[in-house]
Parts: structure tokens; C-alpha cells; sequence
């Protein structure tokens, strides 16, 4: 059962992977996600006319913090020193969409591709809750890898497939 699958021991025991034998690397990941909003929203966020205060700072914040905690949220994930964490946005006025973006950097034993996904759905989910009292009609989407370097599977660069 654990053939294939690094966090099953051989009985089909959940664990945490032993990276003790590793070596340290320099290590990225950036993930990347989306919310689609309402126009109101959209204006709002822009014009910062939102009564909770500056949404996408606060949203950033609450991603590099979601960053740090990952390994409390994943039940296999490592703590690791998290040397570099950037929240960037981009804003598509015409299809009121926030893009969001995370790129964290480590020298470890394992990567940073979970922080960077948990660093951008934090974000999300802040823009979610600070923005819920105009319109509640938000969509979170697109939540996914879009780079990593570094470890012995070495470099990753997300391209579209045909097969989901």
C-alpha cells in the first residue's frame, strides 16, 4: 500500500516522512490562487472603502502568518525556517478577480510547496471574510503550484494538461 506514497509506512500507517538523511538545499515554491468578486467588491477593495480596513494588507499578513503555521494545519508537514515570504496581488477590473500570489524560500531538507498553498488560500480566505458583509457571492479558485526549485525531485514549472 505505501508503494508510490511517502507519507505510508508499510503497513499503511500514516507518518511523517524521514528526511534526516537529506541534505540542505535552497528551496522555493510559488502558488498562486484566485477569488472572483462582485463589482461592488471590486470597487470597494480598490477605493480601500471596506469597514474592516485595508483588505489585501490585511490578506497578506494573514498569508505570510498561514505561511508560518502550515505545519499545525498538515498533519505530515515539517516545521521549517521560513527565510522569505511575499504576498503579491493582481487585479482584474474587467472580470472582478483578485489573483493572488505566494513565493517562499527556505534552505532545508524538504520544500515550502504546502506553505506556499497554505499561504495563498489564508489570503483568500481573509479577502473571503472581510469582504463577505457587501456579497457573500465569492468563488476561491485556481489554487495551485505554479513553481518550485530545489530537492531531489528537483524543479517543477505548472503547465495546463488535458487529463483533469
Amino acid at each position: 500500500m505505501g508503494e508510490g506514497f511517502s507519507h505510508f509506512d508499510q503497513n499503511g500507517n500514516a507518518v511523517m516522512v524521514d528526511v534526516s538523511d537529506k541534505r540542505v538545499t535552497f528551496r522555493t515554491a510559488t502558488a498562486a490562487g484566485q477569488i472572483h468578486v462582485g463589482p461592488e467588491i471590486m470597487e470597494a477593495v480598490t477605493e480601500g472603502n471596506i469597514k474592516k480596513g485595508d483588505v489585501l494588507g490585511v490578506a497578506r499578513v494573514a498569508g505570510i502568518m498561514g505561511v508560518k503555521r502550515t505545519s499545525d494545519l498538515i498533519p505530515m508537514c515539517h516545521p521549517l525556517p521560513i527565510q522569505k515570504c511575499s504576498i503579491d496581488y493582481e487585479l482584474d477590473h474587467d472580470k472582478n478577480t483578485i489573483h493572488v500570489y505566494c513565493t517562499v524560500k527556505t534552505e532545508g531538507k524538504t520544500g515550502v510547496e504546502m506553505e506556499a498553498l497554505t499561504g495563498v488560500q489564508t489570503a483568500l480566505l481573509t479577502i473571503y471574510d472581510m469582504c463577505k458583509a457587501i456579497d457573500k457571492h465569492m468563488v476561491m479558485s485556481e489554487i495551485h503550484l505554479v513553481e518550485k526549485t530545489g530537492g531531489k525531485s528537483g524543479d517543477f514549472r505548472f503547465h495546463e494538461r488535458d487529463d483533469f
